[in-house]
C-alpha cells in the first residue's frame, strides 16, 4: 500500500495595517464592548429586566387575586346551588304533601257526596212509600166509605136513619 502524498497549497492572507481579519474582528468586538460599557448599557438592561420583572410580579399578583376571587365566588355559587336545591327539595315534598291532602280531601269529599245522595235516595224512597200508602189508605177509606154508605142504603131505612139521628144528637147534648 502506498500512501497518497499531495500538497498543500500556502496562501497568504492579506492584512491592513497589520491585523488580519480575525485580529480585525477581535478588534471591532472589543470596540462594541466597549461602547456598551460606555453607555451603561447593563445597568439599562437591568433597569428592562427589573420593569419586566416587576410587570410579571404584578401580573402574578392580579392572577392570585383573581383565583382567590374565583375561588370565592365558586364557594358562593356552591352554596347557592346547595341552598337552591334544599329549597327545591322543600318545594317537591309541599307540593307532594299538598298532592296527598287534595287526594286525601278528594276521596273525603266523594265518599261524603255518595253518602249523602244515598240518604237523599233513601228520603226520596221513604216519601214515595209514604205518599203510596196515604193513597192506599185515602182510596181505602173512600171505597170503605162508599161500601158502608152503599151497606147502608140497603139496610137502613127512614126509621132507622131517624134512630141514629137522635142517638147523635142526644149524644151532642152531652157533650156540651
Amino acid at each position: 500500500m502506498t500512501a497518497a502524498t499531495g500538497t498543500v497549497e500556502l496562501h497568504h492572507e492579506p492584512t491592513a495595517f497589520g491585523l488580519a481579519a480575525p485580529g480585525w474582528v477581535a478588534l471591532s468586538m472589543l470596540v462594541v464592548v466597549a461602547i456598551i460599557l460606555w453607555q451603561k448599557m447593563p445597568a439599562a438592561i437591568g433597569r428592562m429586566l427589573d420593569a419586566k420583572i416587576d410587570g410579571i410580579k404584578r401580573q402574578l399578583d392580579e392572577a392570585a387575586r383573581l383565583r382567590q376571587e374565583a375561588e370565592a365566588m365558586l364557594i358562593d355559587a356552591q352554596t347557592k346551588h346547595a341552598a337552591s336545591a334544599a329549597d327545591a327539595a322543600a318545594i317537591v315534598a309541599h307540593a307532594e304533601a299538598e298532592a296527598a291532602a287534595l287526594l286525601a280531601k278528594a276521596e273525603t269529599d266523594a265518599d261524603e257526596l255518595v253518602a249523602r245522595r244515598g240518604r237523599m235516595a233513601e228520603d226520596k224512597i221513604a216519601a214515595a212509600e209514604r205518599t203510596a200508602i196515604a193513597e192506599v189508605r185515602a182510596r181505602a177509606a173512600e171505597a170503605a166509605a162508599q161500601a158502608a154508605a152503599a151497606v147502608i142504603a140497603e139496610k137502613h131505612g127512614a126509621a132507622a136513619d131517624k134512630a141514629l139521628v137522635d142517638k147523635a144528637i142526644a149524644g151532642l147534648s152531652r157533650a156540651h
